[in-house]
């Protein structure tokens, strides 16, 4: 009778209390290779920090976090198988992906299949537009840059304006937006052209050349940019050279070498220079790893889920999103995050940066002080 009254009350104890070795996957769908790849470690590197972070904390309501890193190379059939094996694997939580085309395709699933999904890149507002309740991102919209953009236009004394950009439908949305607010404030452009991915420049530059362009907004990926401008500045056009947050990346110097020096471009502030980030930085440098761009809203995102589980009291994604939903602020690197009833960040902080030289004669970018 003692064994079984034993018996018994361990049994209790299990039920009552989950072990602390229970352990939840997040998926990371992500460029791991390809083209994109760069980016796709920065997701990865900045989900896996947060992760181990906060399992060397304790945990999130006794349960370890565990990552499941997948490959979708950028393409939207890998994405889409992706998004389908995370639902037959029963992982409900993932983080990603990195293109806005991809996030479109792959939340429809996660959506049907009640995924939370986060994305700490994809900006294309059609994302939040479409009333997922479980779509959430850590990055603001290409419209919010759109508007910091035609601002900082708007007002220079420079007024013809070539938009260019890459023949993909984040580069043309993005294009679009902007050449719309910018005949909203009364200018036109002088040159509106696509160009394809890793197409020669030489014929575009020479219309850029022809329509006596005194500014060149560039729409698309960031290598690609470099290459542009360093044509550009190879053909004798001094035009100020513009972009969004995707020239923020070591691939548009490396391509652009000299030739990027006083670039512009819209990014949020620094999230390197936040003060809760510091600690994270210092570990980051222990791994040799310079959390470049989209780092730091990976981790910021991994932050967010686990804030919402504390926050709903379950690992279940309904109930976690009506927390993220509810607007309360979840701490993380960025600084305190809250969300609107879209899944929009409500503070997004974009503003104008330059690319010059820096420390040690090296190419970096700062926040513009001079327009």
């Amino acid at each position: 009778m003692l064994m079984k009254a034993l018996v018994q009350g361990l049994l209790t104890l299990l039920l009552i209390s989950p072990p602390a070795f229970a352990e939840v996957r997040i998926g990371v769908a992500a460029p791991l290779s390809g083209p994109d790849a760069v980016f796709g470690a920065e997701l990865r590197n900045g989900a896996e920090q947060a992760i181990a972070d906060i399992n060397a904390a304790g945990g999130v309501r006794r349960q370890k976090l565990v990552i499941v890193a997948a490959d979708d190379r950028g393409e939207l059939k890998q994405a889409l198988g992706i998004a389908n094996r995370f639902v037959a694997e029963k992982i409900s939580l993932v983080v990603g992906h990195f293109q806005s085309s991809l996030t479109l395709a792959a939340s429809e699933i996660y959506a049907n299949h009640s995924v939370l999904d986060i994305t700490p890149s994809a900006t294309n507002p059609q994302i939040t537009e479409r009333g997922l309740d479980l779509m959430f991102r850590t990055c603001g919209r290409d419209d919010q840059q759109s508007a910091v953009a035609a601002a900082f236009l708007a007002g220079r004394k420079e007024k013809r304006i070539a938009i260019v950009y890459d023949n993909t439908a984040y580069g043309k949305k993005r294009a679009d937006d902007l050449r719309a607010r910018l005949a909203n404030a009364g200018i036109a452009d002088v040159l509106y052209a696509g160009i394809d991915k890793d197409a020669d420049d030489t014929k575009l530059v020479s219309r850029i050349k022809a329509a006596a362009a005194e500014i060149v907004y560039w729409s698309g990926d960031g290598s690609d940019a470099g290459r542009l401008v360093k044509e550009m500045r190879t053909e004798g056009v001094r035009a100020l050279f513009m972009g969004s947050d995707s020239l923020a990346s070591d691939e548009f110097a490396l391509a652009g070498g000299a030739a990027v020096e006083g670039t512009r471009m819209t990014f949020p502030l620094d999230p390197r220079r936040r003060p809760e980030a510091a600690a994270v930085l210092k570990e980051f440098k222990a791994r040799g790893i310079d959390p470049e761009v989209f780092t730091l809203y990976a981790y910021a995102a991994v932050q967010v889920l686990a804030g919402a589980a504390d926050a709903a009291g379950t690992f279940d994604p309904t109930v976690m999103a009506k927390a993220i939903h509810a607007g309360q602020p979840f701490k993380t690197v960025l600084g305190p995050l809250t969300y609107n009833a879209k899944g929009d960040l409500t503070t997004p902080d974009y503003t104008i940066y330059i690319w010059k030289r820096g420390y040690e004669d090296q190419l970096e970018y700062d926040e513009s002080r001079t327009q």
